[in-house]
């Protein structure tokens, strides 16, 4: 028996990396499609397995040829999270949104079988206190969070008997990652907590916030692929653990941390981002389970930053590392005369 194709794309991600690892490990050949904007040693690891293939390419370039012998597409390219695309709404609506209709598209033109796309419970905007199923109408704050739910609505209807279309609406994720992010909640607190020995909050952290450990969200992808196709097919899952309030969170932090930790409340915040999320269907359906809790990935995250196993180097903050990106073309563009650069 053939081992089955997959294609990750967004593969050079803290997402992206993390699911190849998991898709490997259940016996898939991965091809991970990026632009790999964080560096290719971010993959080194997975550059040494035979079963894995990277391609540097733009998502919204990929045509039908791409995906030639493909059995699965799981879609994760986008610029991530909701700070990052506010930094150009057209760019990130014209990756986030058209790009990945372009992938899906392309997929289902190939004869690819079954597609997934990487959705964010920050479609829902705010909720409140109310818990939050995939039947209640999203209300999106952000351009991020827009292009996500533009996304879902255009790519859903391509669904049929031949071509299975999913949504995996993910919580807010953590923990540690071969390319780690440290510019999500919890990760930002166990950085400044070991750090600075002192957490910050803004907006007085009464905002909610649904969680998801980075391989709990992977497990959810190798799960929609290995279910059957009646069970996931044009359905919307949200993929998380729990929900906790942002103070709390940084309480759950401070009691990880094994020295004392200060916790500073800022009382502005422009980010009005505030839901509860319910995370029973995927359980009822395929039973899938998160089971990696916040503290668990606190804890991982303190060992490895304590032992040097992780760094907050500049590519771990995605929005810090694209501002570097536009401003490095800016300067380029403003220097190159004739084509030349020198």
């Amino acid at each position: 028996m053939s081992m089955k194709t997959v294609v990750v794309t967004g593969a050079g991600g803290y997402i992206g990396v993390t699911l190849c690892e998991r898709l490997l490990e259940d016996g898939w050949r991965v091809i991970g499609i990026d632009r790999y904007f964080f560096g290719l040693d971010r993959i080194g690891h997975l550059k040494k397995n035979a079963a894995f293939e990277y391609r540097i390419s733009d998502i919204r370039n990929l045509t039908p040829d791409d995906f030639k012998g493909v059995d699965a597409v799981c879609d994760l390219a986008a610029l991530s999270n909701d700070p990052a695309g506010d930094l150009d709404p057209s760019l990130t609506d014209s990756i986030n949104h058209l790009g990945r209709l372009n992938v899906a598209r392309a997929s289902k033109a190939a004869g690819v079988s079954r597609y997934v796309l990487a959705s964010s419970c920050s479609v829902y905007g705010q909720g409140g206190d109310e818990l939050l199923t995939e039947r209640i109408e999203p209300k999106p704050l952000t351009a991020y969070a827009k292009a996500n739910l533009a996304a879902e609505r255009a790519i859903l209807p391509l669904a049929n008997s031949e071509f299975s279309v999913t949504v995996l609406r993910q919580a807010t994720v953590f923990g540690l990652a071969s390319r780690m992010r440290f510019d999500l909640v919890i990760n930002i607190m166990t950085l400044n907590a070991v750090e600075k020995g002192r957490l910050f909050i803004n907006g007085g952290g009464r905002q909610w916030r649904p969680l998801v450990h980075v391989r709990d969200t992977a497990a959810a992808f190798a799960g929609v692929l290995a279910a059957d196709q009646k069970d996931v097919n044009g359905a919307i899952f949200n993929v998380g653990s729990t929900n906790l309030r942002v103070i709390n969170i940084a309480y759950l932090v401070r009691e990880c941390i094994p020295f004392p930790v200060a916790v500073e409340v800022v009382p502005d915040d422009p980010d009005k981002r505030d839901y509860r999320v319910n995370f029973d269907l995927l359980e009822q359906r395929l039973g899938i389970r998160p089971s990696v809790t916040p503290e668990q990935g606190v804890t991982e995250i303190y060992q490895a930053l304590k032992s040097g196993e992780v760094a907050a180097e500049p590519w771990c903050y995605t929005v810090g590392w694209y501002r570097r990106l536009l401003e490095a073309k800016r300067l380029v563009d403003g220097l190159t005369l004739d084509g030349r650069l020198l």
